[in-house]
């Protein structure tokens, strides 16, 4: 039987169409990417609130992690010591060492002050904006808020309670408070407490005479100083947290103009920053030591 031969074969042809993306593969790879992002900010976060110590810790754990200290008491066979083989398959004596240096961990001195007192302004700044706010809020001190002037100087955070006319602070030429700079000063004793930084008193009067014989305006300001102490402490503040309690009488008057201003009458809290406190500490330090009294003469003996 003949094949027919004009029967033509049948080819089917199938056509796969692609879709129009890349699938889902860079989903992973942006989350990779904002998972990196945010470890790295972590990282720069953690940097900027440790302390020195802290990131010498730090630094010590990452040249030793092992959980115990001191040396090998027996050679380690693993860089093939003692089997003849050598510790790479490939000898590079004689090479030129081409790797970089690894960057070091660990900030510098400066950049290291840097950043302690980049948090030190940043704590104090927000201190202030607390203290402000706090002002606003309470029923016992906004009635005074005229006489609360708050800024940020050269040594810190400075509170100041000033003298208003008919509105004194304290009794006329006493070291007394008022009933309500007790209150004011109680109340901000506790936001003081928030922050590890120590603080600075210091009275200051204006230029009148005191009528008392033998009490200037040198003791005045240095009582009232005092009292402003007595009475954070009593408040709940820390006493470790006193830094430096100084009467200035008139010499640094608020109104220069006006030695006699009621406003010059006032009390300072200056919440010391990292490097005032310092500076106080090293004047501290390198203070003489008082001389030694000068011993007594005796009179001559009467003729």
């Amino acid at each position: 039987m003949a094949i027919d031969n004009s029967k033509q074969p049948i080819i089917i042809k199938k056509i796969f169409k692609g879709g129009g993306h890349h699938g889902g593969a860079w989903k992973i790879a942006f989350a990779d990417f904002a998972t990196a992002m945010m470890a790295f900010f972590m990282l720069l976060w953690i940097m900027a609130s440790t302390t020195k110590e802290q990131k010498a810790a730090i630094s010590t754990y990452f040249k030793n992690p092992s959980a115990f200290e001191g040396a090998s008491t027996a050679p380690s066979q693993a860089q093939g010591e003692g089997s003849g083989s050598s510790p790479s398959l490939i000898s590079f004596d004689g090479a030129v060492d081409m790797a970089p240096e690894a960057p070091s961990s660990v900030l510098d001195a400066q950049q290291a002050e840097e950043a302690a007192q980049a948090l030190d302004q940043a704590r104090l700044e927000a201190l202030k904006e607390q203290i402000e706010e706090a002002v606003d809020k309470s029923d016992i001190i906004a009635p005074y808020k005229e006489q609360l002037l708050i800024d940020i100087v050269s040594e810190g955070l400075r509170i100041q309670i000033v003298d208003k006319e008919n509105r004194p602070m304290f009794d006329s030429g006493s070291a007394q408070l008022k009933s309500y700079t007790d209150a004011i000063l109680k109340e901000l004793s506790k936001m003081i407490n928030q922050v590890p930084n120590r603080i600075s008193l210091t009275g200051h009067t204006d230029s009148k005479i005191l009528a008392r014989r033998g009490f200037s305006n040198w003791e005045l300001s240095a009582d009232r100083a005092n009292a402003a102490r007595r009475t954070l402490v009593a408040g709940g503040m820390l006493e470790d947290k006193i830094g430096r309690v100084v009467g200035f009488a008139d010499t640094i008057p608020f109104d220069k103009n006006a030695p006699d201003n009621p406003i010059n009458r006032r009390i300072s809290i200056i919440v010391l920053n990292k490097k005032a406190d310092e500076t106080i500490h090293e004047e501290d330090k390198g203070a003489p030591p008082a001389p030694a009294a000068a011993p007594a003469i005796p009179a001559p003996p009467a003729h």
